[in-house]
């Protein structure tokens, strides 16, 4: 489990095409640092699992799945990535539960800066829209960001001078395409009103 409070904008150092998936590099000073074969860290809020780690670099192989649902398929050697590890039961939950499975992607459709902070909508896929709402929370390739406002199409963000430097949503452009996970609580909520009813009982 994660928390969408990211620790480190890493690097793409390597993609290795293989059957049906992809064995990536990343560089991450921060992640690396503890991080043994086996462990779990977001790269772009999509959770991994960590194959070998040499120095600063650890290897990560991503399925077809993974590749099809998220944006991580698209990213190439020098590409910034959003890194976390994995959070311990002891540390505080600075955001919110991130679970690292993508829902889907958005794309960036505008940045509007203001004098502190900048407004940014972003889209979402057929049927994400019934588990996003206003003031609650979504997850960012991995940022964990409270919702401003949503609409049928779309919803949109404020994001503080600290997470546009030190995540990749700084230098995201209108076009890009950004990794969605919507709040799992509210996905547990609807199955069970689905089917229970809402008068009835558990």
């Amino acid at each position: 489990m994660f928390t969408g409070i990211i620790e480190e904008l890493g690097e793409i150092s390597s993609v290795e095409p293989l059957r049906d998936a992809a064995r990536m590099a990343i560089r991450g000073e921060v992640v690396t640092a503890d991080a043994r074969h086996g462990d779990s860290i977001a790269v772009n809020g999509v959770c991994l699992t960590v194959v070998d780690v040499t120095g600063e670099v650890f290897t990560a192989d991503v399925m077809k799945e993974t590749l099809d649902r998220s944006s991580l398929g698209a990213l190439r050697p020098g590409s910034p990535v959003n890194l976390e590890r994995a959070v311990r039961a002891d540390q505080r939950l600075g955001g919110h539960i991130v679970q690292g499975h993508v829902d889907g992607t958005g794309t960036l459709l505008s940045r509007e800066p203001d004098e502190h902070w900048e407004v940014v909508r972003i889209s979402l896929p057929d049927g994400l829209n019934r588990y996003v709402v206003e003031k609650g929370s979504i997850a960012v390739d991995g940022v964990s960001l409270t919702v401003a406002g949503v609409d049928a199409e779309a919803f949109w963000v404020s994001l503080i001078p600290t997470t546009l430097a030190l995540t990749t949503l700084g230098a995201k452009q209108p076009g890009d395409p950004v990794n969605l996970e919507v709040d799992v609580i509210a996905k547990h909520v609807e199955k069970l009103v689905g089917a229970y009813g809402l008068g009835g009982r558990a």
